[in-house]
Order: structure tokens, then sequence, then C-alpha cells
């Protein structure tokens, strides 16, 4: 199994406090917001390699970590344009070499994580895609990823991108464990009218629709995205607490 971290986007609406730099390398509590997510990924002894998609001061990465981290290999890859998450997949589809991964964004924390724990239950299980989730009583912070709907069972039926009326506390996060058979659903997966790009979301909800097995888990305490300076300092309030 391969990890791929998300790293291309340019962030303009944090970019006062990022000087147009990667906003992938603004620090949280001692390291470079990317790292935290490294971190998570070197000490999985399942996965093989990092392959990382850059594109905005992709530079400024490559020459921070160079082709090793903590002795796990890295393999960048190049988003031309910032077209959105699918797109970004879809560019480092080679580099993955045909293996399942499990996915990351680069301007994402949690804490309490549990990606190993969710990656041997996606192999044990023989699931189709695991989808990280956490309980949020927030449901504007709901609003801001996407809302779930499961059986009793964790089983994923409906995925919901950025609901205005979450149904449930289940927010999901960029966190999550796919076959590398997702592919095969992009041709299937619609194209967004508003944002002009094709959405996760709607992606792993194609496979669901073809009765793929995607389960929810629970694989951490807190999360957020980071996309404001009200973000930036909710993740470094969680962090914080998280290490004291």
């Amino acid at each position: 199994m391969k990890a791929l971290i998300l790293a291309g986007g340019r962030g303009k609406r944090i970019d006062p406090l990022t000087d147009g730099g990667n906003k992938c390398l603004i620090e949280i509590n001692g390291k470079r917001l990317i790292e935290h997510n490294l971190d998570m990924f070197v000490n999985i002894p399942e996965i093989s390699e990092i392959v990382m998609v850059v594109g905005h001061r992709a530079e400024d990465l490559i020459n921070r970590f160079g082709i090793e981290y903590k002795g796990k290999k890295i393999k960048y890859v190049i988003q031309p344009e910032q077209r959105g998450v699918v797109n970004a997949m879809e560019v480092a589809r080679e580099a993955l070499e045909g293996q399942d991964f499990v996915l990351g964004m680069g301007d994402q924390v949690i804490t309490g994580p549990k990606i190993h724990e969710m990656i041997k239950d996606f192999n044990e299980k023989k699931l189709f895609s695991s989808c990280g989730v956490i309980k949020e009583e927030d449901h504007s912070k709901i609003g801001r990823t996407y809302s779930l709907m499961c059986d009793p069972e964790w089983k994923i039926h409906r995925l919901v991108e950025k609901p205005k009326n979450p149904t449930g506390n289940l927010q999901g996060t960029g966190f999550c464990v796919f076959s590398f058979d997702l592919f095969n659903y992009l041709d299937r997966t619609p194209t967004n009218p508003i944002r002009g790009e094709k959405e996760m979301v709607d992606l792993i909800q194609a496979a669901i629709d073809d009765n793929k097995h995607v389960r929810a888990f629970f694989v951490a305490d807190k999360y957020t995205n980071i996309n404001t300076e009200t973000d930036l300092l909710y993740a470094r309030s969680i962090m914080k607490e998280a290490f004291s």
C-alpha cells in the first residue's frame, strides 16, 4: 500500500499568513502542517512509499523534504492546474502503480489518529474503501466537508458534499483508504456544476451505487481542514491540547 498526500492547492483564503507560499508549510506547534501527516504515515509498516501531489510552489516542498522522509521514500507528482481532489488523485494514478492507497490532505490535521487501525480494518474486511470520520456536534463544521448515512454496521449508503443541513453528527474527513479500483469509477463521476470539478464524495458514491463495500471508520478524536485564520487557530488549539 502507498500513502497519497495532496499538497498542490494554492490556499488563497489564507494567503496573508503564507506570504503566497505553500500553506502546507505553515507552522503548527513546532512542526510544519504537512509534517504532522508525514509523521503519521512513516510509522505505518504497510506503507511502502509516500506519493505527494504538488502544484503551487512545488519547489518549496520538494526542496524541504527531498526524496525521503525519516526512511520512507517520497515520490512527487506535479498537478499542472489546481482542479480539485479527484484531479489530483487522477494525476497520481501512474505513480500509485496499481496499489491500494491511504489518502491524506496536506492541509488537514487530526488528533488521536487511528490511521494504522483504519488500514488494518480495510485489509481484514476486504473493503473497497474506508472513509475516516469523526463525531462532530457542530453541524456548521460538517457542512464544510461531507456527511454520511450508514447502516448499524457502518456500511455507507450515501455521502453528501458540504450539506446545508446534515443529518446526524458524522463528519467525513480527507483521510480515507481506497482500493486502486476506485479509478474505474472516474468516468461515472459527474462534474460539479458550480465548481467545475469532480468531487471525491461523488467518486466514492459512484462505487457505492455499484454495490461496492464502503465503510465509515472513526479515524480521530478531532479534525479540521485549514482554509482560514480561524481554522488555523483551531488547529493549533487542538494540537496543543493533544500534546499537553
